[in-house]
């Protein structure tokens, strides 16, 4: 309603950009999923810069990656935005592998 962006239609999503990694402000106007919650916790401990923070399309169009997390895909990259092709990067790889062994660890 105001212009910025809160989730996809099936999972929260995360962008970085200049070495910060970001993700929008849970303000109750969308689900606060538990492998957001989770991915948000598990780069803040390794000493990532993760942010929570009010993103609009424009943030997420200037990103240098973008990746997503929920229940079905876990961490997956996203690999285009509008006609821009996107690589995945080394910190959807981080989070990806923050996460993959948290869930494998017990």
């Amino acid at each position: 309603m105001l212009g910025n962006v809160a989730e996809l239609a099936t999972a929260n999503v995360f962008l970085a950009k200049d070495g910060v990694v970001m993700t929008p402000i849970a303000t109750g106007s969308f689900l606060n999923g538990i492998t957001r919650q989770r991915v948000l916790k598990l780069l803040r401990a390794d000493a990532v810069d993760a942010r929570e923070a009010t993103l609009t399309f424009e943030d997420f169009d200037a990103a240098d990656e973008i990746f997503v997390v929920g229940n079905n895909g876990k961490v997956t990259t996203v690999r285009r935005i509008e006609a821009r092709d996107l690589e995945p990067g080394p910190w959807f790889r981080r989070a990806r592998e923050l996460y993959w062994d948290f869930a494998h660890s017990g």
